[in-house]
C-alpha cells in the first residue's frame, strides 16, 4: 500500500501522528533497520539510534518526536511519520500487513465431541480434538488439532487454543485468550503429605481461572490446587516454559518471561514484570508494579514498585554495587593477604 494510505490507517488508532507529506513510496513489507530494503517500513525508538537514519535502506521510517531525526530522514528522501511511541505504532502497522493463520469455522470429522457440549457460533474445531461432557465454548473460538478438553471447562468468545494443548477439568478461560502449543492448563498441583509409609497424594479438587485477554506460551503449565483456585488476571501474558503452581494469584497486565517458576500460594499484584528464569518461593507476595531482573530468586515479599535482582533477591541498586565489587574480589583478596602478612 502507499505510505499515505498506511498513515491514514494508523492515524485512526493514534491521535498525534506527524508525517512528511513530500514522500509517498509504495510499502510492501515491514523490516528491522538492519534488514530493511526498498519499499520497506522500519522504526527507530530514540536518539541513540540516530546513526541508522544515515544508513538504512528503508523507504519509510516510524520515528520518535525528534526534529533532528525527522530532518535527517527528509534530507535522505525517506518518508517518515513521528509518534510518541514508535514501537507501538510499528506493532500496529504489522497488524495491517500480517494476520496469524486461523482456519475457517468448521468441525473436523475426526473431532470427538461428547453429547451435550455447548458450542457457540462460528467455532473452528480441528482434527482429532477431544471435548468431554459439560464443556461450554463461546462464539468465534478456534481450537487447533489434537487439543484435549476435560469435562466442565468453559471457554470464552474469540479465544484461540493452539495444537496439542490440554485443558483439564473445570478450568474457566475468558474471552480473547490465546493458549499456545503444548500448554497444560488445570493440571494437578504438586500436593503430597509426608507419612511414615511415604508420600500420601492429596487430591487436587480446585480449578484454574484465566481472565479475559490472557496469553499462555508454549509448554507452560498452570496448576489447579487441592482446594480453591489458581487465577491469572486480565491481559496478563506468560511466555514459554513458565510454571504457575497451585493457588497462585496473578494480577492484571503482568508479564512473566520464559522459565519463570512460581511456587504454591504466590500472590502477584498488577503490572508486575518477572524476567527470564525468575523463581518465587511459596506464599511470597509481590506488590503492584514490581520488577525482578533475570534469574532473580525471590524468597521474601517484594514491595510495590520495587526493582529486585540476585538470589536471594535484593534491591537492584544494591545488586549492581555488589556485582561491581564481585569482579574485584581477586584483587581485594590479594590485598588482604598482603595486609595479613604484614601484620
Amino acid at each position: 500500500m502507499k505510505f499515505s494510505e498506511l498513515v491514514a490507517k494508523l492515524s485512526a488508532q493514534n491521535n498525534s501522528l506527524q508525517t512528511n507529506p513530500d514522500c509517498n513510496p509504495e510499502i510492501t513489507y515491514l523490516a528491522s533497520l538492519e534488514e530493511a530494503e526498498a519499499n520497506s517500513l522500519s522504526y527507530i525508538e530514540g536518539g541513540k539510534y540516530a546513526s541508522w537514519v544515515n544508513n538504512t535502506k528503508a523507504s519509510a521510517l516510524i520515528l520518535p518526536e525528534d526534529v533532528t531525526l525527522q530532518q535527517k530522514a527528509t534530507a535522505r528522501g525517506i518518508a517518515w511519520l513521528a509518534t510518541p511511541n514508535p514501537r507501538l505504532t510499528f506493532a500496529q502497522a504489522l497488524n495491517l500487513f500480517y494476520q496469524p493463520f486461523k482456519p475457517q469455522p468448521q468441525i473436523h470429522p475426526t473431532a470427538v465431541i461428547a453429547e451435550g457440549v455447548e458450542l457457540g457460533e462460528n467455532v473452528s474445531i480441528g482434527a482429532h480434538v477431544v471435548i468431554e461432557r459439560g464443556v461450554k465454548i463461546g462464539n468465534d473460538v478456534c481450537i487447533f488439532p489434537n487439543v484435549v478438553i476435560y469435562p466442565q471447562v468453559v471457554i470464552g468468545d474469540r479465544t484461540i487454543i493452539h495444537s496439542n494443548v490440554t485443558i483439564e477439568e473445570r478450568t474457566q478461560i475468558g474471552a480473547d485468550c490465546i493458549i499456545h502449543s503444548g500448554a497444560v492448563i488445570g493440571g494437578e498441583g504438586f500436593g503430597f503429605v509426608p507419612t511414615p509409609e511415604g508420600w500420601y497424594k492429596m487430591p487436587q479438587s480446585g480449578y484454574v481461572i484465566l481472565e479475559d485477554g490472557v496469553e499462555i506460551g508454549c509448554n507452560t503449565t498452570v496448576d489447579r490446587p487441592a482446594v480453591g483456585v489458581t487465577r491469572i488476571g486480565k491481559n496478563t501474558k506468560l511466555d514459554n516454559l513458565v510454571h504457575v503452581g497451585h493457588n497462585v494469584i496473578i494480577g492484571d497486565n503482568c508479564i512473566l518471561a520464559a522459565q519463570v517458576g512460581l511456587a504454591g500460594g504466590v500472590r502477584i499484584g498488577n503490572r508486575v514484570i518477572l524476567a527470564g528464569q525468575v523463581g518465587v518461593a511459596n506464599q511470597v507476595q509481590i506488590g503492584d508494579g514490581a520488577v525482578a531482573s533475570a534469574q532473580t530468586g525471590i524468597h521474601n515479599d517484594v514491595k510495590p514498585g520495587e526493582v529486585v535482582s540476585g538470589s536471594p533477591a535484593v534491591s537492584n541498586k544494591l545488586y549492581l554495587k555488589a556485582s561491581a565489587i564481585y569482579k574485584k574480589l581477586p584483587e581485594i583478596y590479594e590485598t588482604f593477604k598482603k595486609l595479613k602478612k604484614n601484620l
